[in-house]
């Protein structure tokens, strides 16, 4: 029943939590609100592979129609009269693969947002543009005393925390939510229960 549950409506969810992930990703362009920095290309490197707006976010949205639509067709299906009876494995199996696609799309939003904390942004210091935490394998995150190498932009640090930490979040209830859909097709699909009996018309 959870699984049903998580697959047949959860679905629903992956659309805002796309459209969350591209808005944050956005925000991680213009630390503090500045445009400056994004045009000097003085911003952390994983900024630049798109993972919220892309694979998080448009391959999701467009993921989620697919499935919402290949779901309304199972549900449908019933309706076609005059036909012998058939089964919908060709669309529970599609609608399987399709989640899968989703747990790789937005699982590359979430190992990337992931390195991305785990570096700490780029900044400048005392001694130039660089990356002060890249070799603190995340230590820096409970060291708050040491975000104050980073002289500009202004918090960057806390900045780029939320902001990752934020699309990991969503990453991971998409993974979960798509999971959950290719698991529950994929029994569907082996234990056969999914079948539609279309009654003949009746003269």
């Amino acid at each position: 029943m959870f699984l049903k549950n998580c697959s047949e409506y959860s679905v629903l969810a992956i659309i805002p939590l796309a459209v969350w992930s591209i808005v944050v990703n956005i925000l991680l362009y213009f630390p503090n609100g500045d445009t400056t920095y994004a045009a000097n290309n003085q911003l952390t490197n994983y900024v630049w592979y798109f993972q919220g707006i892309c694979f998080g976010g448009i391959m999701m949205i467009i993921l989620s129609t697919v499935l919402l639509l290949v779901d309304f067709y199972k549900c449908s299906s019933s309706c076609c009269a005059g036909k012998q009876v058939y089964h919908i494995y060709f669309a529970r199996l599609g609608s399987a693969l399709f989640a899968l696609l989703g747990v790789l799309f937005s699982g590359y939003s979430l190992i990337i947002s992931s390195l991305a904390l785990s570096q700490g942004p780029y900044c400048r210091t005392e001694t130039g543009w660089s990356y002060p935490f890249a070799n603190t394998s995340g230590g820096y995150l409970v060291k708050s005393s040491s975000w104050s190498q980073c002289l500009e932009p202004s918090k960057v640090v806390e900045w780029n925390i939320i902001l990752f930490a934020i699309l990991i979040a969503l990453s991971a209830l998409q993974v979960l939510i798509c999971l959950c859909k290719a698991i529950y097709d994929v029994i569907g699909v082996l234990c056969g229960t999914h079948k539609i009996l279309a009654q003949p018309d009746t003269i």
